[in-house]
């Protein structure tokens, strides 16, 4: 299967969908005849002029039926248990509060309804570096209700990220030399945003290798921290891999050991 079909494995092509954050690349379209609700941080008017000097289709950008400000998507839809299926990609490693995000979309979820994300592979985009996101600092995030990426965030990423041969995405056979993105400075100042500012920064505040995240979906599901559990997996293809959750979900069919294990390979193989 192709990416697409991947993303839309589970979505219900006669249902009502939301799709988040889309900006230039939606999946599930208006055009192709997806009755859909687009979630964005812009207009579309505002998402072309953003995107103006960038080699775009401005065609692919769709109208953007919601403007989040930060509310819950049930305030910013006035739908409770509405919708059949939500598509999230490149989103989920984006949120201060990666619980909130899961539990907000269950909100506006119908009961038998789907969420289908597609997740950066750290070890094959400029999250390289970084440390797999462990348990503590979700859970810990959600705790403290953060509305914001933490300085601690700020600091790791800036100093941590890196293009290889040039790209800040690339596939498992590419080849080429590391180099950082940005400098102290960066840093510095993205810290300071935070600290003073109480600035949203959009950086990544997760990051995941495959197992990694299907363990962490587990591990929430069973402290009581999410209704969702996972509903299918397909390993990483270029630099992301894809998973769908739901209420209906059986949850991982491996033991935590197995997990885990897995999880070191994965790890070790973006070293070697």
């Amino acid at each position: 299967m192709d990416r697409k079909e991947k993303v839309l494995r589970h979505i219900n092509p006669q249902g009502q969908g939301i799709e988040i954050g889309p900006s230039l690349n939606p999946v599930a379209t208006k055009k192709a005849g997806y009755k859909v609700h687009i979630i964005d941080h812009m207009s579309r008017e505002q998402l072309i002029e953003k995107y103006k000097n960038h080699p775009i289709h401005i065609e692919n950008i769709e109208e953007v039926d919601f403007i989040w400000k930060g509310e819950s998507y049930s305030e910013l839809t006035g739908k409770s248990k509405f919708y059949d299926w939500i598509i999230a990609s490149h989103i989920i490693e984006h949120t201060p509060d990666l619980i909130g995000f899961l539990c907000d979309c269950d909100t506006i979820l119908k009961d038998d309804g789907v969420v289908s994300l597609v997740v950066p592979d750290k070890r094959y985009c400029f999250d390289h570096y970084r440390p797999i996101t462990g348990l503590a600092k979700v859970i810990d995030s959600h705790l403290h209700k953060d509305l914001i990426h933490t300085p601690g965030t700020a600091a790791e990423y800036y100093l941590n990220v890196v293009a290889k041969a040039g790209s800040i995405a690339w596939p498992s056979n590419s080849t080429g030399d590391y180099n950082l993105v940005h400098s102290l400075e960066d840093a510095l100042h993205g810290m300071k945003l935070v600290l003073e500012d109480k600035t949203y920064l959009d950086v990544h505040a997760w990051c995941f290798v495959p197992h990694s995240f299907r363990l962490m979906i587990h591990d929430l599901f069973c402290l009581g921290y999410i209704p969702l559990q996972e509903i299918d997996f397909f390993p990483t293809q270029g630099c992301e891999f894809y998973i769908t959750l739901g209420r209906k979900g059986k949850g991982i069919n491996r033991s935590r050991l197995e997990m885990l294990d897995i999880i070191d390979s994965e790890v070790r193989e973006g070293i070697s």
